[in-house]
């Protein structure tokens, strides 16, 4: 079977909240046929009247995401289809930006590029301890430039240049929530999860209305993210050609 078609996403309404998870056997990694669902799911939820909050989700208890997948990275054979693919990660980032809803991340494990991209781009995120995190694309040839607007947006820019550059390095959920990654840390998922319904059934008595005013705030001075994100993905599109790309991904892929 071809494991780029593997996995799903799926959504479950209750109560004015979208519960939108995902899921891929490859450590929740994220091949094209996901992030178009995911994008698209996102979308169609911010556009229903009757949800008023949404969640962000995987599943499974070790791994958040695990960003691109390296199988579908690996067959990659021009600019067009690079570029295609990581269009994937600019339109789910910017499915989160334009959905006029507040999503809330829920991170239970570690998140490694493109899903730190993912993190980045909730508006409100909770986490446990166990959610380290690493931007791994310099040491495969690559550079998280679609996903760095969002990093540097929720974290600063010096956060982002040092995951970027120590790109083989975790840093723990802790040192991801002192630069405001994540909002809230917990010791177990038990506990992340007690504390995130709470949180949703209050924010569910609030006002719709301010809560989508409050979300075009947050996302003030991003309009141009849709020609920005899609230069980033031309980059990223043609750097994940490259010689050293195609022998390091191939490399991780046979050990």
């Amino acid at each position: 079977m071809d494991k780029t078609k593997e996995g799903y996403v799926k959504t479950e309404h209750k109560n004015g909240l979208a519960v939108i998870e995902f899921y891929h056997p490859s450590h929740n990694s994220l091949p094209s046929n996901l992030l178009k669902s995911l994008a698209s799911t996102i979308l169609d939820c911010g556009a229903d009247k009757k949800i008023n909050l949404i969640l962000l989700k995987s599943s499974g208890d070790r791994t958040f995401c695990a960003g691109a997948s390296f199988d579908e990275l690996v067959s990659i054979q021009d600019e067009t289809a690079g570029k295609t693919f990581f269009m994937g990660f600019a339109n789910v980032i910017n499915a989160i930006r334009n959905c006029g809803k507040i999503v809330i991340g829920r991170v239970q494990g570690k998140a490694v590029g493109g899903g730190v991209g993912l993190a980045s781009a909730v508006d409100y995120c909770f986490a446990t301890k166990y959610a380290s995190i690493k931007l791994s694309e310099l040491a495969v040839g690559i550079g998280p430039f679609v996903i760095g607007p969002s990093v540097v947006r929720k974290m600063s820019s010096s956060a982002f240049s040092q995951l970027a550059l120590d790109a083989t390095n975790w840093q723990t959920a802790q040192w991801a929530k002192s630069y405001g990654l994540y909002h809230e840390v917990f010791d177990s998922i038990e506990l992340l999860d007690h504390k995130l319904q709470e949180f949703i059934e209050t924010l569910l008595t609030m006002n719709p209305e301010a809560l989508g005013l409050l979300k075009k705030v947050f996302w003030e001075d991003t309009e141009n993210w849709d020609t920005l994100l899609e230069k980033r993905a031309e980059i990223s599109g043609k750097l994940v050609l490259s010689k050293f790309s195609k022998e390091t991904i191939a490399g991780f892929l046979n050990n």
